[in-house]
């Protein structure tokens, strides 16, 4: 149990510094609750969801070819890790379940991707938060016990199919 306590204190060390892109962390940093939670759901995402698509515009025909099968991934490796480990899914996402900010936070490279993607150079990510709104049903962890039902990859065309063309 200590070890992984250490473990935990390290790995969180790690995003804070990478994060504040300094190393001048302070113990009270660490030792915050909420970004305690917000940091190992993070890690747990980036590990499970985000390292999980492997996907670039190579033999894409246009962008928003691209962005339909990288949401398509990313709603897949999110029911993936929840069938793997209901578990532990439930653990990782309790906590942002219930806070907004940290979803957003959380949700932040995959708004940065879907920016890159469909080019739109957006500061504030308002557009990508957008598209990815669209497929709460798919993203969030409130949703979970729908991702296995068979109409699953109708529901996310009938979506895509919705907002392809305002994007």
């Amino acid at each position: 149990m200590e070890k992984l306590t250490q473990k935990k204190i390290i790995d969180t060390t790690k995003l804070l510094i990478l994060e504040t892109n300094t190393t001048d962390v302070t113990l009270s940093q660490i030792a915050n609750k909420q970004e305690l939670w917000e940091a190992v759901a993070k890690g747990w995402f980036n590990q499970m969801i985000s390292e999980q698509i492997t996907i670039t515009a190579q033999n894409m025909p246009d962008k928003k070819t691209y962005l339909h099968d990288w949401l398509w991934l990313f709603v897949n490796a999110k029911k993936r890790a929840y069938n793997e480990n209901p578990k532990m899914f439930v653990l990782n996402t309790q906590y942002i379940d219930n806070n907004p900010f940290a979803l957003r936070s959380v949700l932040k490279e995959s708004y940065q991707k879907i920016d890159a993607i469909m080019n739109y150079n957006d500061p504030d990510l308002e557009k990508a938060e957008a598209i990815m709104s669209a497929f709460a049903v798919f993203t969030l962890p409130n949703f979970k016990e729908l991702w296995n039902l068979p109409d699953y990859q109708k529901r996310f065309e009938a979506i895509w199919n919705l907002i392809s063309f305002g994007i």
